[in-house]
């Protein structure tokens, strides 16, 4: 279980006080977006930074129809997190097609 200093230092913006936080590492946050969804293919933009600057920018493509990544991303935590944004979206969009 965390700790309360855990909790706040870990949990607030940028952690950079989290014990948790590993000192080598090349982004502090990914961020995602849907840059294009013409119905059978989505496009997914996303930015590293770190220091609260861009560290890094990229496309990854997923295919709605096969319900596979026609361009992932080579880091398995970055496609997971790219997975985890995609998955609400998808779900969304079934919901209401029209958004």
């Amino acid at each position: 279980m965390p700790t309360d200093r855990e909790l706040e230092s870990c949990n607030l913006g940028y952690a950079k006080t989290c014990p948790r936080l590993p000192r080598e590492r090349g982004c502090d946050a990914v961020r995602f977006s849907v840059a294009n969804d013409s119905g059978g293919a989505i496009s997914l933009h996303f930015v590293f930074e770190l220091d609260h600057l861009p560290a890094g920018n990229g496309l990854l493509e997923y295919d709605r129809l096969r319900k596979n990544w026609t361009v992932p991303h080579p880091q398995p935590r970055t496609q997971k997190l790219a997975e985890s944004f995609l998955q609400p979206y998808l779900e969304r969009r079934i919901i209401n097609p029209s958004t």
